[in-house]
């Protein structure tokens, strides 16, 4: 897939830009040949307006008497959390706020695929608008290649407002190819964050893209990943990060595609969207249909963990991006006084990480981390990078663990009737002194740290640190991850509850080569 990079890095300085120029001959020799095959484009001119932001939060609605419940009781500066571990639930709450939504919907997402779940989530949000919710969707260009007439189309609707982070001039495959040899800086830029919001009371903060591989329903392969959903609080801080990318010069509105409305297309997308969800077996365990989520509401009431929240996420700024959330990163997890958790689903150390695990474990804190081995890998590149750290990590004091990619946490990712040939691992979280938690969008690799731009809470809540640690611990239990050791000669070793092997675990052979050829390419595009 289009996203794969992840752990600690050397340092906050952006990427030498050099290594990845090209020269003049090159770009415009690329230029004259992807001119024969021009397509479509944003429009010369581009359309801006001026500031707007989210409505006040509602005062009535589900949503609200949720939230209102925890601030009354606990503070204005309060929130209600509750994991969504299972792919089931990451789905599921989506769906109940866009369904309970009365006021407002705000959507950012980094990729969102026109698959089952995509589609599906697509629907209920139109349906929010036709009643009378104002959405707006905030979606990375990455993957919108022969999308611009439905963005378009969607744009046009009532109470729907489209925009898209860092888009390509040109719009075919083509001339993309062409703009970025010619642009790579900027578009290399990518919007990374997964941010839903309803009605400013409840939100979901995490790593799930909006796709069938992060809710358990692709045949292919799916992600063991996670969210947070609260309400309260963090709701509002949510809402200042959305109008933050929303008013932001690298985002721009769909008016600026540069097509003419199809009334016909978009009567004709609109059927095809709803038949297409009907006709799933694989959303059979969702329903088609929007409904009242009131009976679920009143469970969760009593389920959810209160804290107190810090959403932070790396701001833009003309021409640049500010790096905040690694640097926090860092003074986060050196909090520690007894125990790290890390669960990290791309990591590429370097020494400076080695050398802080170090400080943290010879001052005798209990440093655990797990992350994908290349058999749960869905890009091996990642682990061409990482692979020569394993023994520096043990070294360094910390316990090591790699994901099985037939875990017996199995039933927890994929959604009956849906089986998918592996299960990788897509989580982004760290527990600190079973007190504080890190749930968010940024691997630790240096994309993450010096590229993309990420998101990601911080919340003080040992209820729900006490929760996140079982959780990460029973993923690391010999059924469902190796840990790695290193034997007399220092070379590494895994050990799951069916074997111990020599050689780091991989589903094939092709997946072995790749893992060699991708050595060669450097290891800030990761």
């Amino acid at each position: 897939t289009a996203e794969r990079v992840s752990v600690m890095y050397e340092e906050n300085t952006k990427p030498a830009r050099s290594a990845r120029a090209v020269s003049l001959l090159i770009v415009v020799s690329a230029a004259a040949l992807l001119a024969a095959f021009a397509g479509p484009s944003l429009k010369k001119e581009t359309i801006r307006f001026y500031p707007t932001y989210a409505r006040p939060p509602a005062e009535h609605g589900l949503l609200y008497e949720l939230a209102n419940g925890i601030t009354r009781e606990h503070g204005a500066e309060s929130s209600g959390f509750r994991l969504l571990d299972h792919s089931y639930d990451g789905l599921l709450a989506r769906l109940a706020l866009i369904d309970s939504a009365v006021s407002s919907l705000d959507i950012q997402t980094y990729l969102w695929y026109p698959d089952h779940s995509g589609r599906l989530i697509l629907e209920r949000a139109i349906h929010a608008a036709n009643r009378g919710v104002h959405v707006r969707m905030i979606v990375d260009d990455l993957l919108t290649i022969g999308q611009d007439q439905l963005i378009y189309e969607l744009n046009q609707k009532p109470n729907i407002e489209v925009r898209l982070f860092n888009p390509w001039k040109d719009r075919s495959t083509l001339s993309r190819g062409g703009e970025m040899i010619a642009e790579m800086e900027r578009l290399n830029t990518r919007m990374h964050d997964k941010l839903l919001i309803a009605d400013g009371q409840a939100a979901v903060v995490g790593g799930r893209n909006l796709g069938d591989h992060y809710f358990g329903l692709s045949h292919d392969y799916n992600f063991h990943d996670l969210d947070l959903l609260g309400f309260g609080h963090i709701a509002r801080q949510s809402n200042a990060m959305f109008d933050h990318f929303w008013n932001s010069e690298w985002v721009v509105s769909a008016v600026n595609l540069d097509v003419e409305p199809d009334p016909e297309f978009a009567e004709q997308a609109w059927d095809n969207l709803q038949a297409k969800n009907r006709a799933a077996e694989e959303l059979t365990a969702f329903g088609a249909e929007a409904r009242d989520w009131r009976d679920v509401a009143i469970g969760l009431a009593g389920e959810l963990h209160v804290g107190e929240s810090l959403l932070v996420f790396d701001e833009t700024a003309d021409n640049t991006i500010a790096q905040n959330v690694a640097e926090k990163m860092f003074g986060f997890m050196g909090l520690a006084q007894e125990e790290l958790l890390i669960t990290n689903a791309y990591i590429i150390p370097s020494q400076p990480a080695i050398d802080f695990l170090r400080s943290l474990t010879e001052r005798g804190v209990h440093v655990r981390i797990l992350t994908n081995s290349l058999a749960s890998h869905d890009v091996p590149a990642v682990n061409s990078h990482y692979r020569d750290w394993r023994d520096d990590l043990i070294k360094a004091g910390v316990e090591l663990y790699e994901l099985r990619p037939d875990p017996a946490i199995r039933s927890l990712v994929e959604v009956p009737p849906v089986e998918g040939e592996f299960v990788g691992l897509h989580t982004k979280s760290v527990v600190v002194d079973r007190e504080y938690v890190f749930i968010g969008s940024m691997n630790f690799d240096p994309r993450s740290f010096n590229i993309n731009t990420e998101a990601g809470a911080f919340v003080r809540s040992p209820e729900l640190a006490a929760e996140l640690a079982e959780v990460m611990n029973r993923d690391m239990q010999p059924e469902n991850a190796w840990q790695v050791f290193l034997d007399e000669d220092g070379d590494p070793y895994w050990v799951n509850s069916d074997e111990t092997v020599y050689k780091q675990p991989a589903r094939n052979t092709s997946q072995r080569i790749m893992d060699k050829i991708f050595k060669v390419v450097p290891k800030e595009q990761y």
